[in-house]
């Protein structure tokens, strides 16, 4: 829907969307070894939206990764936060106005 002044109203990204349904920010410190110098570790930063606890859209990339690239995995540290959780919306009773 767009307004008389063509600002956006009524649009909500997809990562808005995914939060409010449970979705939290995930980070992957991904470590792998270099496919040509294995003793050589190499890092790697995943971001994206995913589940608490079984990070199904991480699984998804780490299964790629282990069919499709080369460099093999070495370590995976990820870290989770919930942005917006479905309890933190709330009905709003009334209007307050400031004058």
């Amino acid at each position: 829907m767009i307004s008389r002044r063509g600002v956006s109203l009524g649009v909500v990204s997809e990562d808005f969307r995914k939060q409010v349904i449970g979705y939290g920010l995930t980070t992957a410190q991904i470590l792998y070894r270099m496919p040509d110098h294995p003793s050589l570790l190499q890092t790697y930063v995943w971001q994206n939206y995913d589940l608490f606890p079984k990070f199904p859209a991480l699984q998804d990339f780490l299964n790629f990764w282990q069919k499709k690239l080369d460099g093999p995995l070495h370590s995976v540290t990820v870290a989770h936060c919930r942005l917006i959780k479905p309890t933190e919306l709330r009905a709003v009773d009334g209007v307050f106005r400031l004058h």
